[in-house]
């Protein structure tokens, strides 16, 4: 099972749980229960200047990464001001608030873990009633450890030459380690955005760069995924069906979906992935190559 839909399909709206608790918001339902999904509810956020989600909190979990704009998010009481590539997770059942004084609009997306609940299901969202946060706005400090559960990705970050020299002692990201590392192989750069190291237990975020030539043969997952295209474009290919996915395009696939991508452009492709449940510690890739290499083996015995 999976679900593909182009940007000129996804619009914004009011969701039905968020009424008369919202200013200027809208939410484009990408991926949730609508589609099949069970795990994962996915979608674009977009706070007009002025606009203001809120307090509530949720029975589920929720991450965001910023596309546009300096969104304010209060969480657990604490005002951060975000800008474009910051990231982070809002724990289960944890107050928080969205506002926007910027002047500009502010977009984000959005993951949730479990997919959110129907409206004719009971609700997952609650809304507290706290008068909207006046006090001190915080710039987003990673390197402050009361922004544990923040992230931010910066230029540079998914470049392997840049990553090959040291990092000054006062660099404005979080301290390198393992945790933080670039992952590369078969002309994919994958770099993790939200896990466990930021608290998250029910999902992951994280960016995918595909340079000319990049690959991904076909494979499942025992995990729903879902894909929002940044820059570039990229050929994917889920349930046998062919796609060609541009900037501001999306896509989930079900568990046992088998899917594949293949950067045929002259050009790098980017995109905003989720998984969820988290991956186990093994076995989270089937790929049909090798299970495909040992029927052949069989076949020839």
């Amino acid at each position: 099972m999976h679900h593909v839909q182009f940007a000129a399909d996804i619009r914004g709206a009011v969701p039905a749980r968020y009424a008369g608790h919202v200013e200027r918001f809208e939410r484009a339902e990408i991926v949730g229960k609508q589609v099949g999904a069970v795990h994962t509810g996915f979608g674009l956020c977009a706070l007009a200047d002025g606009g203001m989600v809120g307090a509530h909190l949720h029975s589920c979990e929720e991450s965001f990464f910023v596309l546009a704009g300096s969104p304010e998010l209060t969480l657990d009481g604490r005002t951060t001001r975000l800008e474009p590539g910051a990231c982070g997770i809002v724990p289960l059942g944890v107050e928080h608030s969205w506002r926007n004084r910027d002047g500009q609009p502010a977009r984000w997306l959005e993951m949730t873990a479990p997919a959110p609940r129907l409206d004719d299901e009971k609700p997952d969202t609650f809304f507290t009633g706290t008068p909207l946060a006046d006090g001190p706005v915080h710039p987003l400090d990673v390197r402050d450890p009361r922004s544990r559960t923040f992230f931010r990705l910066d230029a540079g970050q998914m470049d392997v030459d840049v990553l090959k020299h040291g990092a000054a002692v006062d660099a404005p990201q979080v301290s390198s380690s393992m945790a933080t590392a670039l992952l590369a192989y078969s002309g994919i750069a994958v770099k993790m955005l939200v896990d466990q190291r930021l608290g998250a237990a029910l999902h992951t975020m994280f960016m995918v760069e595909y340079q000319p030539g990049g690959v991904a043969q076909p494979h499942d997952h025992p995990l729903e995924e879902s894909y929002f295209i940044l820059d570039g474009e990229v050929e994917a290919v889920a349930d046998g069906e062919r796609y060609l996915l541009r900037a501001g395009d999306a896509m989930w696939t079900g568990v046992g979906c088998i899917h594949a991508f293949y950067n045929t452009s002259d050009a790098t492709v980017r995109w905003l992935e989720t998984s969820s449940p988290q991956p186990p510690s093994n076995h989270s890739y089937r790929f049909d190559r090798d299970w495909d290499h040992l029927a052949e083996l069989l076949g020839r015995g």
